[in-house]
Order: structure tokens, then sequence, then C-alpha cells
């Protein structure tokens, strides 16, 4: 029987994937089915399944990923490693956006789910709250596909409700008006690539930001377009948003229900488009929860909170 056989040359990686007392080595054993034997700073097993081999080779480079990230608690990187590899092939595990300076894994099974759904669909509608990872997944997803070259184009947009829509009284030009407004998009882009390829990227106009409200009249050819914070969104304003998809073009929706900014007259269109688009096979839904949410541990326990008040 051949043997597949991984070196590790970092020593802290090394003991991060092995946990204390070998455990984390016990678990990955577990989960292929198979021994992993360690000589010095190599991980083997003994296998001819190009599969059992694919997933051993597919966890260890996560885990470095994980550590060289700053992960430091290696029982919980390795958990997280194996509890969301199991539905989704090895391959869409991990969005590979070129010139990144980290690959972007899902940290829990409803994200990865989440990132089949963009990789596999035209359009995606995604709910959940603060710190679950649906704008931050979006962003990564659109940027793979412009920087692979697969679409030309990065629009990020969002209704613009604290300024009612109208940003002619504040100073600066449109982008300055907006910024605040979208700086968690850019921020999650930045968190992927290094800044100045980021600026290079809105400076050639690969990358374009606009209110909600400048997407009328609009056809959007060969683009990936993200609407973020989409419960702020009227019915009209969803409506008028989705029928600008253009050929070649893929949408990813983005809000939490549970943070509505709208004016008590006006009714938020999140919720309703879904209700109304659930049966089209071609479009994809995703609901992320407080098991979702990849913060702080302490905004998961708020989340729950906020969610157990509502029962």
């Amino acid at each position: 029987m051949n043997e597949y056989t991984i070196v590790v040359p970092d020593n802290d990686v090394l003991s991060c994937l092995c946990g204390t007392n070998d455990k984390n080595l016990e678990l990955i054993e577990e989960h292929l089915g198979v021994p992993v034997f360690t000589r010095g700073n190599e991980l083997s097993v003994e296998n001819d399944n190009p599969e059992i081999c694919q997933k051993f080779q597919f966890i260890v480079d996560r885990v470095v990923d994980e550590v060289m990230a700053g992960g430091k608690n290696s029982e919980d990187i390795i958990h997280t490693v194996l509890n969301t590899q199991k539905p989704v092939n090895a391959d869409e595990m991990v969005i590979m956006v070129p010139g990144a300076v980290r690959r972007v894994y899902p940290r829990t099974q409803g994200q990865a789910e989440y990132i089949n759904l963009l990789q596999t669909k035209d359009m995606v509608f995604c709910t959940g709250s603060a710190g679950s990872g649906k704008t931050y997944l979006a962003v990564a997803e659109a940027l793979r596909l412009i920087l692979n070259h697969k679409k030309n184009k990065l629009i990020i947009t969002r209704p613009v409700v604290e300024a009612g829509e109208s940003l002619g009284y504040l100073p600066g030009a449109l982008e300055d008006k907006i910024d605040p407004y979208l700086r968690p998009l850019r921020d999650a882009m930045e968190y992927i690539l290094p800044v100045e390829t980021v600026k290079r990227l809105f400076e050639a106009g690969i990358i374009e930001v606009a209110p909600l409200a400048y997407m009328r009249g609009r056809t959007l050819n060969n683009a990936v377009v993200i609407l973020d914070e989409a419960q702020n969104a009227t019915r009209e304003q969803i409506k008028m948003f989705l029928t600008r998809m253009g050929e070649n073009s893929k949408i990813f929706v983005t809000g939490d229900p549970s943070q509505i900014d709208l004016p008590k007259k006006s009714s938020s269109g999140l919720m309703h488009s879904i209700s109304i688009l659930y049966k089209i096979d071609d479009i994809g839904f995703m609901e992320l929860t407080a098991d979702d949410v990849v913060r702080n541990p302490l905004v998961k326990k708020i989340v729950k909170a906020y969610e157990h008040e509502k029962e």
C-alpha cells in the first residue's frame, strides 16, 4: 500500500495539527477512517484512495492557513475544519482569490452551504445576523470572479436610508458621500487583498460603488453585483434592483431582517422578495443563524439572547 506524506516545516503548525497528547490526530484519523503517522515533521497516511489523500491534504492545508492567519486554539481550529467539510466537496470549501493575502474558508456548516450557493447560482439571497459572514463571503466570491476574469466588473450598492437616498447636501464627491455606508464592504476587501490592490481596482473602475437609487435605468451585463443591507430597501427598490440583471451577471443580496431602519410607513422588501421568489429553482436562498456568527464569541451570545427574546 502506498504512503501519502505531507511535510510540515513549521513546528507551531505541526503542534497545532497534532494537538495535546495527539488528540487532534485522533480526530483526523476518525474523520478519515485511516491511521495517521508522524515522523519528525512529516504526517502520513497509508492509503491508495485518492479521495482520502485529497481530504488529508485539504485538512492539513486548511489548518496551516488558520494558524498562519492568527488562529491559536488548536482544538477550535481542528473542530472547525472537520465539521465544515462533510456535505460539500473539498474543492468548494475554499474561495481562492488571485493575489489574496489569505484563502477564505467557511467557519460553519451554514457558511459552507452558502459558499456552494454563491458558486453555483446566478442569484443568491442570504439573511443573517451581524457577524454571520453573509457579506464577507459574498465579497470574497465576487473578488474571485473578477480577478479570475469571469466577470468584468464588481458593483456594490446598498440603500442609504439615513440620508433618505438624497445625498446632495453632503460634502464631497459621490464616493466620499457614500463611503461611510459602504465602508464594511471595503473593509472586507482589504482583509482579503492587499490595500494597494483594492485601491487599483477602484481607480480602474473595476469596482464601482453606488447608492441603490442610482441603479435605476441601468442594465448590468457581465458583472457581479452585491446589494448589502437589503432589509432597508423597499419592495419597489428590490424589484427595480433585481430587474437590472443583464447577461452573464451574478447578483448577491444580503441583509439582516432584525435591523430594519426604514420609516414606519415603508415596509422592507427583502423578506417580501424572498417569499415570492423562493419557488424559482435558479435562485439560491440561505439563512445564517447565531450558530454561524464567527466574530468575538460574546457576539454570538448577544445574537442568541435577542433571538430568544422574540420566542
